[in-house]
């Protein structure tokens, strides 16, 4: 029992077209190269075609999601990491979105002490005191939070009404039980936020890797390959090119 409770399981989750199998792969290799010791690999996905062998493919349970027409599932089925037996796994999870770039260790995210770990929303302008969390990586037992997916599931029209996505409705019922926690905001910064220089000098000066950073968070408009190009997907707001991200973005 104590060895299963000390395996560390990296997981992370692919569905439709938006993202290729070199997304999965390229993380599988950045985890390699940054946490020592003994991890398994898991991908759930619809589509296992073209990733590394080193990935233990599964499928993502079915969540049954009430959609109207029209509407996009989008990140709600991150819930069913959550379930009671997923696939049998053991040990302690750390999700991991498919779009972020690992520039240092991750030991240290699985040695702090807490129940579940999650990233600190970014907006700058959001109050200090909102706890919306960023669900891009989190840290969780496996089959220890078995009730948020089961509240999900029986209160599915309600969640979807008082909480815009499955971020937010994650980070309210952890933190009403006392089990949020944030890693420390310099692990892992926001590309948009954090790494882009301020206006004018976006324009002559590239981003950066913040000091002490672990993981590079891209949420919004830009992913990996168009940040490294200087490619944005915004009008007005200029990136210059980004050597770093293709350095640490490989296989």
């Amino acid at each position: 029992m104590a060895a299963a409770m000390d395996q560390r399981v990296i997981l992370c989750m692919k569905w439709g077209t938006k993202y290729g199998p070199e997304y999965v792969n390229r993380l599988y290799a950045m985890v390699r190269r940054h946490l020592s010791g003994d991890f398994s690999f898991v991908c759930l996905t619809d589509n296992g075609k073209g990733i590394r062998p080193e990935v233990r493919c599964l499928p993502i349970p079915p969540l049954n999601l009430h959609l109207k027409p029209g509407q996009r599932d989008g990140a709600w089925k991150k819930l069913t990491t959550f379930s009671a037996d997923l696939h049998g796994l053991q040990g302690t999870g750390l999700f991991l979105d498919l779009d972020v770039v690992i520039v240092g260790s991750l030991d240290a995210f699985f040695e702090l002490p807490g129940d579940f770990y999650i990233i600190r929303d970014y907006p700058k302008a959001l109050p200090s005191y909102r706890i919306t969390g960023n669900s891009s990586v989190y840290r969780f037992r496996i089959g220890a939070h078995a009730d948020v997916l089961e509240y999900f599931r029986t209160h599915m029209d309600e969640v979807q009404k008082h909480y815009r996505n499955e971020q937010s409705f994650l980070s309210k019922f952890l933190h009403r039980q006392g089990k949020l926690h944030y890693w420390p905001r310099e692990w892992c910064p926001s590309f948009k936020y954090s790494c882009i220089p301020t206006w004018p000098a976006n324009y002559w000066k590239a981003p950066i890797v913040p000091a002490h950073a672990r993981i590079i968070i891209f949420h919004g408009e830009c992913n990996p390959p168009d940040a490294a190009a200087g490619k944005r997907n915004r009008r007005f707001r200029h990136i210059e090119p980004a050597p770093w991200i293709q350095e640490n973005w490989t296989e």
